[in-house]
């Protein structure tokens, strides 16, 4: 399995240089050349392995597609290793639980740092362990977070062999317990950064070191946001794992809304579908901040400023540059790269939007990609939150409320289940969610006082150059050989 750029560039690469790497070198997103073929024998098999082995057997069918340059018994041992009733408090791992008529949760949200971004994390630290290992290497993480990205690398590269972590966030703009659940953590390799500025001033800072491609080399710059397609990979496990879930034949359909701000869990689907998943929609659940459904409903995306960017009580859907949009777009356009990269490098950079509503692929979008879309607000999350809890009992976090609000818009089929992302536990939110109920709740015991713990963070503005001396005083350079 060879990887490509989705801006064209001439090389191709294997799944361990592209984990190590981040961004392509023409600033472009990796992609596979093509997407392996899941077959109705395939997902039988499929099925069996989740239902008679478990998640990590899943995992390893899956990722085995698409890595071929690990060695089978290792990969196996890897996600053996990542995927245990010890880390993520279930053997399920991602359990379906049922909401109402044909709409159910797939819980993400059982790891380390209880959000569903441990599902990837957890395993890209074990791949980063193994490989770094392997060659003898040492890499340094840059990552940009709206919230719980960098949690849940922070604790899945700690103590990790070889690795340091440099996460930028949003100076002030995350909840407390998502700001005391990174800035709380002493370990020797682990440095936040609190950028004065909102996410996606983060997200440029990231990008423009990996685009610098000398310092990139010199200081072994990895990345472990979702433009890191060991990250997405990883996702594309659990949306096989809710399907054999909710369905008992390959006949059936499923849905998922999921919600989104830099596209990189929903990309996970698109890849799933791809590959030959029987999903009928991919639902795209947004907050005030509405690029990505601006976009499926009239064809524009237009990034907005730091000034436009809402400071929202879903705070992890922040974002206005959605980093993995790329992807599908280029898929979208027929994999054309050197339109791809006109599109997010020269419009984007020029005119901070562009414009597919005359194309006639963008009527592909929802034909034949299954994309929709929908928006949630404040009111809406309160009023959600509040409902869910008093008719099932059951509280859900202020993302995935924005997901159960906008699913329930695009439920259409009641023979096609549709299964909303759970985000994170509400404990994270638990502002919002007091609001909402007039309590705050579930706390799980081992972050009990969190928020009173010593912080170690470091305050900057959002200039790239004083983000690259902070890492130069902190690491050597790579050796050169």
């Amino acid at each position: 399995m060879k990887y490509l750029s989705t801006r064209g560039h001439a090389d191709r690469k294997q799944f361990c240089d592209i984990l190590l790497e981040g961004l392509a070198p023409d600033g472009g997103l990796y992609l596979p050349e093509t997407y392996p073929k899941i077959t109705a024998a395939a997902l039988t098999k499929l099925r069996k392995a989740y239902h008679e082995q478990g998640y990590a057997e899943l995992a390893f069918q899956i990722l085995s597609l698409y890595i071929d340059d690990v060695p089978t018994a290792d990969l196996k041992a890897i996600c053996a290793k990542t995927y245990t009733a010890e880390v993520f408090g279930t053997g399920e791992i991602v359990p379906l639980r049922h909401l109402e008529d044909g709409l159910w949760l797939e819980a993400l949200s059982n790891g380390p740092t209880l959000a569903f971004k441990d599902m990837a994390m957890q395993l890209l630290g074990n791949l980063f362990e193994y490989e770094l290992g392997r060659r003898g290497e040492q890499l340094n993480i840059l990552g940009a977070t709206s919230g719980d990205t960098g949690s849940a690398a922070e604790y899945a590269m700690r103590g990790k062999a070889g690795v340091r972590v440099f996460m930028t966030s949003p100076h002030g703009r995350m909840s407390a317990f998502q700001q005391a659940q990174m800035f709380s953590l002493q370990d020797e390799n682990i440095h936040n950064i609190a950028i004065e500025g909102v996410f996606d001033d983060c997200q440029d800072i990231v990008k423009a070191v990996s685009n610098d491609h000398a310092f990139k080399a010199k200081y072994k710059i990895g990345t472990v946001n979702s433009i890191n397609w060991a990250r997405l990979l990883a996702q594309v496990v659990y949306y096989f794992a809710g399907y054999i879930q909710a369905t008992e034949s390959n006949s059936q359909k499923v849905s998922f809304t999921v919600p989104s701000g830099n596209f990189g869990n929903i990309c996970a689907g698109h890849v799933a579908r791809m590959m030959g998943l029987p999903i009928a929609k991919l639902v795209v659940a947004t907050n005030e901040n509405d690029v990505l459904d601006e976009f499926f409903r009239t064809g524009v995306y237009r990034v907005r400023g730091s000034a436009d960017t809402h400071e929202t009580s879903s705070p992890s859907m922040d974002i206005s540059k959605a980093s993995n949009f790329e992807r599908f777009i280029f898929d979208l356009l027929g994999r054309n790269g050197q339109r791809t990269k006109a599109l997010f490098s020269a419009a984007l950079q020029t005119y901070g939007r562009f414009d597919l509503s005359a194309d006639p692929l963008f009527a592909d979008a929802a034909k034949k990609y299954g994309f929709e879309s929908g928006k949630s607000t404040h009111a809406d999350r309160l009023a959600t939150i509040k409902d869910t809890f008093e008719r099932y009992g059951v509280t859900i976090d202020t993302h995935t409320a924005d997901g159960v609000k906008v699913a329930r818009e695009h439920h259409s089929d009641a023979k096609v289940p549709m299964i909303v992302l759970e985000t994170a536990l509400p404990i994270k939110f638990a502002e919002t969610i007091v609001e909402a109920l007039g309590h705050a709740p579930e706390r799980p015991a081992k972050f009990a006082g969190i928020e009173d713990l010593p912080k170690r963070v470091h305050v900057m503005p959002a200039d790239v150059e004083q983000v690259k001396a902070y890492i130069e005083r902190h690491c050597a350079p790579a050796a050169q050989g």
